[in-house]
């Protein structure tokens, strides 16, 4: 008669599963620490020598680490997953400014739309509070707290969104969201009363998602941004009409005095 199988492998499997799923979801966060062994054994109803394995399998994987006397976390570098040189070069070229506000449009109009159709009372909440740090960082005149802010509005709406791929995506981009938002937040606020329309936008797109209202967040979220395309190009027109000038006054030869 064959010898029964060790049954910890089988346990093993599936604590790794959710595990997984737990990271895909972003119930556990890159840097995030997990429960202490003995909680973790409790919560999935298994033996501390079965979490231990699966946490090992897991930790070969490049998932999760160990710090030494200091609990088992989730890879920070899982965030970082996009990242490449050719960043720092769009964000030092003005018209990859305009081609990634375009890309965001696809991205955050779907995830407003999806926020707002499976967004539960916890991501309600967890976006209200987004919303009031914004506005903390606004009234201190902080401008890089507020571009820190605007990104983690977006971050929370992508997790309202309950898209994996969408929230890993735009964590992977979060370095080049989030400058992108400051530059632009930098220019904007050159322009007298454009500063409170993008406020009201934002507060519009936060009302329909809120009310579960998917179309009309989608659309507050691409009006939005589709405002600070528009406004960012009427100030870059301005800026070379203002060159030109600056030119022109250099080269035109004076007179005899």
């Amino acid at each position: 008669m064959p010898a029964r199988k060790n049954q910890a492998p089988k346990l093993a499997d599936a604590i790794v599963a959710e595990l997984e799923q737990m990271i895909a979801d972003g119930s556990l966060q890159p840097g995030q620490k997990l429960l202490p062994e003995r909680e973790l054994a409790v919560q999935f109803q298994v033996s501390r020598p079965s979490l231990r394995e699966a946490i090992q399998r897991l930790e070969a994987r490049g998932l999760l680490y160990r710090r030494q006397g200091g609990g088992t976390y989730v890879k920070q570098e899982l965030s970082h997953g996009l990242a490449d040189p050719l960043f720092d070069l769009l964000l030092n070229n003005p018209d990859s400014q305009f081609d990634l506000l375009e890309f965001r449009h696809v991205l955050e109009g779907v995830a407003a739309y999806y926020a707002a159709l499976r967004g539960t009372e916890i991501d309600f909440e967890r976006i209200r509070h987004a919303q009031l740090q914004i506005e903390a960082a606004q009234q201190q005149g902080d401008l890089a707290g507020e571009a820190n802010a605007v990104t983690d509005f977006y971050l929370v709406m992508m997790e309202a969104s309950h898209n994996a791929v969408l929230l890993h995506l735009v964590r992977a981009l979060r370095s080049l969201l989030e400058r992108n938002i400051l530059r632009n937040i930098e220019v904007l606020n050159q322009r007298p009363g454009v500063v409170n329309r993008i406020r009201r936008h934002r507060s519009e797109l936060i009302a329909a998602i809120l009310a579960g209202q998917p179309e009309q967040a989608r659309d507050a979220c691409h009006e939005h941004l589709a405002f600070i395309e528009d406004t960012l190009l009427d100030i870059q027109r301005e800026d070379q009409r203002n060159r030109r000038l600056t030119r022109q006054i250099r080269t035109t030869p004076v007179g005899p005095q």
